[in-house]
């Protein structure tokens, strides 16, 4: 179990402390809004009002003892800047910020963001390409020229094992599982054949992925 403290309470930092929390993980959330921390209260391991750029506010609840810390108030952009500079002078050992733009980004990173995403971005990215491509089900973009999808595969795969279809070669990408209702492959072999109704979990260059739904 790690321990996550949660900065910024509005619907990106509430999201991701409940799930922190639904996953068994201890959650300290924080936010200046008293209305917010009381919303989450019960459902977090601690919720608390305080200035979040106030580093003696922070230390006193023990901040500093936390594996990692998520700075959520990325519309703020002031007080997402301060509050990683904090956390970062207070040898936290792992932060991650949201970012409103790249400006954003590039500052957070400068003053101690170990990691900076783009939630909105992320969101968008991932519904265009699922919306763009019709079969692909779930869509991990790992940069901006790889990701990880899951597709339903093409006709012409059907009935056809891993070596038969030589995707690796042909269509170059690699097939790094295969879901079989609730049932999932983490390691197919060559001699394993699609059916009807498989899930493909595929990982390669956006571009050949895009290409897949043009082989029905």
């Amino acid at each position: 179990m790690k321990n996550f403290v949660v900065i910024g309470l509005g619907r990106f930092g509430s999201a991701v402390a409940k799930t922190l929390c639904e996953l068994g993980h201890e959650v300290l959330a924080i936010d200046k809004d008293e209305e917010m921390v009381e919303a989450i209260s019960s459902d977090v391991t601690h919720a608390v009002v305080a200035d979040v750029i106030d580093e003696y506010s922070l230390k006193a609840l023990g901040v500093r003892n936390f594996n990692v810390a998520i700075v959520a108030m990325g519309a703020d952009m002031q007080s997402s800047i301060l509050a990683t500079l904090v956390l970062k002078d207070m040898g936290m050992p792992c932060i991650v910020a949201k970012a409103q733009n790249d400006l954003h980004a590039k500052v957070l990173e400068r003053v101690g963001a170990n990691k900076v995403i783009f939630p909105e971005r992320d969101m968008g990215v991932r519904v265009a390409n699922n919306l763009a491509i019709t079969n692909i089900l779930d869509y991990i973009e790992l940069s901006p020229k790889y990701s990880i999808v899951e597709i339903s595969p093409p006709q012409s795969w059907i009935g056809k094992s891993l070596v038969q279809l030589n995707v690796r070669a042909k269509n170059n990408i690699n097939i790094i599982a295969i879901k079989r209702g609730s049932n999932i492959n983490i390691s197919p072999n060559a001699d394993d054949v699609f059916s009807e109704g498989d899930i493909a979990v595929v990982i390669g260059a956006n571009s050949d992925i895009s290409a897949l739904h043009k082989h029905k």
